[in-house]
């Protein structure tokens, strides 16, 4: 009997401090929680767990239900940070939002949002992938043969139809890269967006009939209550007031045409996907 009391008492004595150790964790005083530069939930399986739940009910409008990327945000699962990617750091981009992008500040308290970075973290590969292609080989493609640059810039080169793809080596993984190329209107990041969504809505295409009969499809570039401004494929603008309109269609595809075998051999895709991986524009300054 008392072997089996002063085992059970280690026992005891083991589980309370190991309960105080978590409690001390998640209770920690807000302004410790956030002061810390590392997570103090770090690999903690229920604190990965409420960070998925937080994740889906605060962040996966716009970075997909699975956080590979959305309609407006980044695929989150690469481990790459575009803002900086040590957890101060994403701790900061998370509360306090990025200026001059999409990225809000946030109302989460200091556990829930690392609860959310433990999560962000489990979903991180072990050992970073090597890219397939040549970088080098791909500018020139970008630039050259493939004919990107007639519709997307980057940094400052290039047209004004697509995208501005100076950061999309940030905002998109290679497997999104890839398919998108091949197929622009295969619903990459789904659950959340349709196809046409899945950049920010002035990409969106419009075909407008006026009621002269003229037919316009392009990008749409704004619109409000009464009117409408799209640009067409000679990267003309066109505006019109609504009431001038026979009809208004949202199209349900991209103005980009699908690259395929015939048009970009496997090779050649690679490389073109390995130079926009290394487009992650210029990152603020390291948060403190």
């Amino acid at each position: 009997m008392r072997v089996g009391t002063r085992h059970s008492a280690r026992f005891s004595g083991t589980a309370c401090r190991a309960l105080a150790l978590a409690a001390a964790l998640v209770f920690l005083p807000s302004s410790l929680l956030s002061q810390a530069r590392k997570n103090p939930l770090a690999g903690d399986p229920g604190a990965i767990r409420e960070g998925a739940s937080l994740f889906r009910i605060n962040c996966s409008l716009c970075h997909g239900l699975d956080a590979r990327g959305g309609s407006r945000g980044p695929d989150l699962t690469r481990g790459v940070w575009t803002h900086g990617g040590t957890d101060a750091q994403i701790f900061h981009t998370i509360t306090t939002g990025v200026l001059g992008t999409l990225m809000p500040a946030n109302d989460l308290t200091d556990t829930e949002t690392w609860e959310v970075i433990a999560y962000l973290r489990s979903l991180a590969p072990k050992e970073a992938r090597a890219a397939l292609g040549d970088p080098k080989a791909g500018e020139k493609l970008f630039f050259g043969e493939a004919n990107c640059s007639l519709c997307h810039m980057v940094r400052g080169r290039g047209g004004r139809l697509g995208p501005d793809l100076s950061r999309v080596g940030g905002e998109r993984s290679p497997r999104y890269l890839l398919e998108k190329i091949r197929n622009p209107n295969v619903d990459v990041a789904a659950g959340m967006m349709p196809p046409d969504m899945e950049w920010p809505v002035e990409y969106r295409t419009v075909t407008v009939v006026t009621k002269g009969g003229q037919t316009i499809t392009g990008v749409l570039r704004n619109e409000d209550s009464f009117t409408i401004q799209l640009m067409d494929n000679a990267e003309n603008l066109h505006s019109f007031r609504k009431t001038d309109l026979a009809s208004l269609v949202y199209e349900p595809h991209s103005l980009m045409p699908p690259f395929g075998p015939d048009l970009l051999t496997d090779r050649q895709l690679h490389d073109l996907v390995a130079y926009l991986e290394t487009l992650r524009g210029e990152p603020r300054e390291a948060a403190k």
